[in-house]
């Protein structure tokens, strides 16, 4: 591996490496692996300067860095894990007539490459034995895995050209076709250039480019496919049609079956990419899920007492609870918006107890450090959190949030994200795929659809019964800026088993078509920006779901 490559690796981290410790590891060829072992030596020691003498004071961290690892990167790793010297002790009973018989593997500790080549000590084949069990052990703890992160880190675009957003969209399109195609009602589907000079009946499929009333009082749509364009006209006359168009939000990918020719298309029906009922899936062992979100750690109005006893609840500290409950908590998801930020809008300042976002992630650490370490707490950004405001995010910036990286329960997700929960191969459980998607889009919805915004950001769950009948969770480009990566993040492909949000601070527990949605409520009193749009927030409420009955209780801290 170049030294070159690990050079300016070393200098967009704002690592420093001595020349013994870069000749070490320039003679590995994975520079993946080479940057795994130094992100996590530095999360773990806290230092930027990697010397050999800093690997040789912290051999057990590093011994533990290395073994923590995926099993991918363990293979990966073999061959420095030998140059390091890193030490593993394996035990094993070696039969059942000795049971308290036990072999203690070391490798040579911290040998250079060279002193290991001259070792004239002979091959300790036990050893190599014990590497094998030791990954075997790996393999079968991934496989039963309880958080595994279904979503895929997209590659980042250097630069962003307009067709970027043409593959993005085309993309787009393809995937809703394909959902839209399983629909039985879409008969005879043709593509807008392939319809006839005479009109006959039959399907298309488009994206709602244009919509607007005609004199008539008829609904108008503009529609287009990868072929063409052709205006669409739902009649009044059809008054349950007509009201399911009234709905539609532009850029909306649907079927529509009707009768036309090249010209006009008059439509009898309109068909949704909606979900098809899901069936309810029930772990075999009973575990509990967490819902919380809108922290913002670092605003004056943070409720900092109501969250320290929250955190006293699940470490089992407050009298008079379930403990036996309390212990089989096994999972916390947070929604973004952890902390305040800093300059998200004009005169901010004066509402933040904490002004530096690097402070405010380290007052959150050490919040979150307190909670009981067998607790996986998975993390995702939202609006505040200073992460790019493009949809999909990436997850919590490790410049400002280094000090919740530091803690070794946390797995960070981007925004949105898909995790799965509970799967145990060994009794035959798939686990929970949950969605999670912090809410930024929410906000056109109840103030564009008519069924919405009566309630507005008051009834989240209805919004996100929408999106999921619309299998996009911002289906109209203008309501989020979006990242036009290849692959469109915010198409709802996959149905999930829980659908989960925040943004709204607003808590709400729903169910449509066997998919259990859930809205966090918010740590931050009431705001005048809540006031202002006449939203209603919910404080200090964390839904509790027993993984085994699917049923949810409310645990309320305010």
């Amino acid at each position: 591996m170049d030294q070159k490559e690990i050079l300016k690796f070393c200098i967009e981290k704002g690592l420093l490496i001595d020349k013994e410790v870069l000749n070490l590891l320039s003679d590995t060829k994975d520079i993946e692996s080479v940057q795994l072992v130094m992100e996590k030596i530095r999360e773990c020691t806290k230092s930027r300067i990697i010397t050999k003498s800093l690997l040789e004071n912290n051999k057990e961290i590093v011994k533990d860095l290395v073994l923590d690892l995926p099993k991918e990167s363990q293979e990966k790793l073999e061959k420095l894990k030998i140059k390091l010297g890193i030490e593993i002790e394996i035990s094993k009973k070696i039969s059942e007539n000795s049971p308290s018989e036990e072999i203690i593997l070391k490798n040579t500790p911290l040998l250079s490459s060279k002193d290991f080549v001259s070792s004239k000590e002979s091959p300790d084949y036990t050893s190599i034995i014990h590497q094998e069990e030791r990954k075997k052990d790996i393999i079968e703890s991934e496989e039963n895995k309880k958080v595994i992160v279904l979503s895929k880190k997209q590659p980042l675009i250097k630069k962003i050209e307009v067709g970027d957003f043409v593959k993005n969209l085309r993309n787009r399109f393809s995937e809703m076709k394909e959902i839209l195609q399983e629909h039985r009602d879409l008969n005879d589907l043709v593509s807008i250039n392939k319809l006839s000079s005479q009109s006959k009946k039959v399907s298309i499929i488009g994206m709602v480019s244009q919509k607007k009333v005609t004199k008539n009082k008829n609904l108008m749509f503009e529609v287009e496919d990868l072929t063409g364009k052709i205006k669409v006209i739902i009649n009044q006359n059809k008054p349950e049609i007509y009201a399911l168009a009234e709905e539609i939000s532009l850029d909306t990918i649907l079927g529509f079956s009707g009768f036309g020719d090249q010209n006009i298309f008059f439509v009898n029906n309109i068909i949704l990419p909606d979900i098809s009922p899901l069936e309810k899936k029930h772990s075999p062992i009973e575990e509990y899920a967490l819902f919380i979100g809108d922290l913002h750690y670092g605003s004056k109005l943070f409720m900092e007492e109501n969250f320290k006893k929250f955190i006293r609840y699940i470490n089992g500290e407050v009298s008079n609870t379930n403990l036996d409950q309390i212990k089989k908590i096994k999972y916390l998801f947070i929604l973004g918006d952890v902390v305040a930020g800093v300059g998200n809008y004009p005169s901010q300042q004066k509402d933040l107890y904490v002004e530096d976002i690097e402070e405010q992630f380290q007052g959150l650490a050490n919040l979150l450090g307190k909670i009981r370490k067998d607790i996986q707490i998975i993390i995702s950004p939202g609006n505040h959190d200073g992460v790019r405001l493009m949809e999909p995010q990436p997850p919590l910036d490790e410049k400002y949030a280094w000090p919740l990286y530091n803690l070794k329960n946390l797995i960070f997700t981007p925004n949105p994200s898909y995790v799965n929960i509970g799967a145990d191969k060994r009794l035959n459980f798939s686990g929970f795929d949950v969605l999670t998607y912090h809410g930024f889009s929410y906000a056109y919805y109840a103030n564009n659809i008519p069924s919405l915004i009566e309630k507005g950001l008051n009834a989240p769950d209805k919004i996100m019964i929408y999106l999921l009948k619309n299998r996009h969770l911002a289906p109209t480009n203008s309501s989020v800026q979006y990242f036009p990566h290849k692959i469109d993040e915010l198409l709802i492909k996959k149905v999930p088993d829980i659908f989960v949000s925040g943004h709204t601070h607003k808590m709400e527990v729903s169910s449509y078509k066997g998919v259990l949605i859930i809205s966090t409520s918010t740590w931050e009193q009431e705001t005048s920006y809540n006031k202002r749009k006449g939203n209603t927030p919910d404080f200090c409420k964390v839904p509790m779901l027993n993984t085994k009955t699917r049923s949810i209780k409310i645990l309320d801290f305010e």
